[in-house]
């Protein structure tokens, strides 16, 4: 093994770096903010949904309001799903990456935990988990329909055909961010390929660990 395989461990996952180097860009920062306001508005435009459709997801025929709460009009569906519903849940869908950056932005000065815990760490979590429930709890619904708003390419392969080789890539790809956050973790030489490897694969909820590639790059 190269010498210079690993740089000395450090609580910060910096290598030494300034914590400017830690912080957002400006520019990205304030992309963060409208991601955490865009995922609001698509949670707004799904709750629409429900005062005019019956059952908007019917995945979960329960999630219902009273007649007497719900207008006359009924929106038409795209595939399975009411048009805000689709539209507001494909917005969360792109927007929760966001804000991981922004939640790491705002409060990773006063959480103890590394960089790469907020960037690759969580981003990692949240892929095992939606993973694990697309795959064994999700309701599914049939015919499958290329609407189906998913957190990386894959899942959304496998949300668009229930061929389980999609969900077994996902898996192996999550199992490779738990490799990734360990070199992190050491501050690796090789951390920030893998950090932009991971990030690609699972794009788009792998935004978070490109930018743990970016600020270990500059």
């Amino acid at each position: 093994m190269r010498t210079d395989a690993f740089q000395p461990n450090s609580a910060d996952d910096g290598g030494g770096k300034s914590s400017r180097q830690h912080s957002l860009p400006s520019s990205l920062a304030r992309i963060t903010t409208f991601g955490v306001y865009t995922l609001i508005a698509g949670v707004v435009l799904m709750g629409l949904s429900f005062l005019t459709n019956p059952v908007p997801d019917p995945s979960f025929p329960w999630a219902t309001l009273p007649k007497s709460l719900r207008i006359t009009y009924t929106q038409p569906r795209i595939e399975h799903w009411p048009v805000t519903y689709t539209v507001g849940l494909w917005l969360v869908v792109f927007t929760l990456p966001l804000v991981l950056l922004h939640a790491y932005h705002r409060y990773r000065s006063r959480v103890s935990l590394r960089p790469s815990t907020w960037l690759v760490g969580l981003p990692v979590t949240v892929m095992f988990a939606f993973t694990t429930y697309c795959r064994f709890f999700w309701p599914k619904l049939h015919p499958p329909t290329w609407n189906a708003p998913s957190y990386t390419f894959v899942c959304w392969r496998y949300c668009s055909t229930y061929d389980p080789f999609w969900s077994d890539f996902a898996y192996a790809i999550a199992v490779f961010g738990v490799g990734v956050t360990s070199l992190a973790y050491r501050n690796s030489s090789y951390a920030k390929y893998a950090l932009a490897t991971f990030g690609v694969l699972a794009f788009p909820l792998g935004v978070p660990a490109l930018f743990d590639a970016y600020r270990r790059h500059v």
